[in-house]
C-alpha cells in the first residue's frame, strides 16, 4: 500500500514548506528535477503534490496519481491544472494568491507612477544624451481615476496603495458584487470605460478570457487611458494593443507578462517573437518587464506559509 502521507514536490519549494510538512507527519520527496518520463511512474505512491508550473496536469497526468488527495500549487495561475477534472477526482487543488498580493500591488504601483511621470522615457533618453524636459510633464496621479479590472487578494492591495495617493479608485469584477468600500467604489465594466483614467489588470487566465482585453475592449474608453497588465499575458491581445497604442486610444502601457510567454515564463527568444511585440520593444511608451512582479526575495516564503495553512486545515 502506498504511504498516504507522502508528498512530491515537482518544483523547489521554500525551507518553510519541506520543514513544515516533515512537522505535519508528511514524507516530502524532493523530484524537482526529475524528467517527466522518469517521474510518471511514481505518481500513484503520493498523497499530496507541490508544483509551481514546470508539467501540465492534465487528465493523462492525473489518471497517473491515484492515491493522491491535493495539488499544491505555488503562486497563483492555475491555468496547467485540469481543475474541474481533478475536482471530479476528489483532488483538492490549492494555490496560494495571498502570498504575492502584496510583491504584485507594489510592482503595479511602481509601473502607474512609471507611466504617469516618464520614468523609463526620460531615463533612456538622459542616457542617449537627451536633456528632455517639457515633453516629459508628469500627470499627477491624486486628478486621475484609476480602474482596476478584478478585485481579488492583488487587486484589492494596489486599491489600498492608490488609497494614499488621493486619486479616485474604480473597481469591476465578473464574478463579485458588495465589494465596494473605502478603499475602491464598486463599478460595472462601461464605468470603468467611461471614467477611468488608467487601467490595471488582475485576473486569472481561462479560456473565456482569451483576449479578455482585445479591440473591441481598448476601443471602448471614452478617453485615452494608461495600461498596466501584471496577471497573464494571453489574456491581453498584443495587436490590439499595438493599434491602440498607435492611435493614441493608449497612452502607453506597463507590461509584466505577455502573450507569448511559456508555461514556466523562465526562457523567452526575445528575437524571435513577432512584430507587434518588437513594437513593443521599440516604444518608449511602453514599460516591459520579465514577469517579475510576484517574484520578490520574500515571496516564496509567503507562499510556503500560505500553503502550509491550507493544507493543515483541509487535512488535519
Amino acid at each position: 500500500m502506498p504511504n498516504p502521507r507522502k508528498v512530491l514536490l515537482i518544483d523547489p519549494a521554500h525551507p518553510y514548506l519541506v520543514e513544515h510538512l516533515v512537522q505535519l507527519g508528511y514524507e516530502v520527496d524532493d523530484h524537482h528535477d526529475t524528467p517527466l518520463d522518469e517521474l510518471q511512474p511514481l505518481l500513484g505512491g503520493y498523497f499530496g503534490m507541490v508544483i509551481r508550473s514546470r508539467f501540465t496536469l492534465d487528465e493523462a497526468f492525473l489518471d497517473r496519481c491515484t492515491s493522491l488527495k491535493f495539488i499544491a500549487r505555488m503562486g497563483i495561475g492555475l491555468e496547467h491544472i485540469d481543475v474541474q477534472y481533478a475536482k471530479g477526482r476528489g483532488i483538492l487543488v490549492l494555490n496560494s494568491p495571498e502570498g504575492s498580493r502584496d510583491t504584485v500591488a507594489e510592482h503595479t504601483m511602481g509601473f502607474i507612477l512609471s507611466l504617469l511621470n516618464h520614468i523609463n522615457r526620460s531615463n533612456l533618453q538622459v542616457r542617449k544624451g537627451q536633456w528632455i524636459r517639457e515633453g516629459n510633464k508628469s500627470y499627477e496621479l491624486r486628478h486621475r481615476t484609476v480602474g482596476i479590472i478584478g478585485y481579488g487578494n492583488i487587486g484589492s492591495a494596489v486599491a489600498q496603495r492608490l488609497n494614499s495617493f488621493g486619486c479616485r479608485v474604480i473597481a469591476y469584477d465578473k464574478f463579485k458584487t458588495n465589494f465596494g468600500g473605502v478603499l475602491a467604489e464598486e463599478v460595472s465594466l462601461e464605468t470603468v470605460f467611461r471614467e477611468a483614467d488608467i487601467v490595471t489588470l488582475h485576473i486569472p487566465y481561462e479560456d473565456y478570457n482569451h483576449y479578455f482585453v482585445n479591440r473591441r475592449f481598448l476601443g471602448s474608453f471614452r478617453k485615452p487611458v494608461f495600461l498596466v497588465n501584471t496577471s497573464r499575458g494571453l489574456v491581453l491581445e498584443t495587436d490590439a494593443l499595438v493599434e491602440s497604442l498607435q492611435s493614441g486610444k493608449v497612452l502607453g502601457a506597463a507590461l509584466d507578462v505577455i502573450e507569448y510567454e511559456e508555461q514556466s515564463f523562465n526562457k523567452l527568444e526575445l528575437e524571435n517573437l513577432p512584430e507587434p511585440f518588437q513594437y513593443l520593444r521599440r516604444a518608449d511608451n511602453v514599460i516591459i518587464t520579465p514577469h517579475i512582479a510576484g517574484l520578490s526575495h520574500e515571496v516564496m516564503g509567503a507562499h510556503a506559509r500560505v500553503l502550509i495553512e491550507k493544507i493543515e486545515a483541509a487535512f488535519p
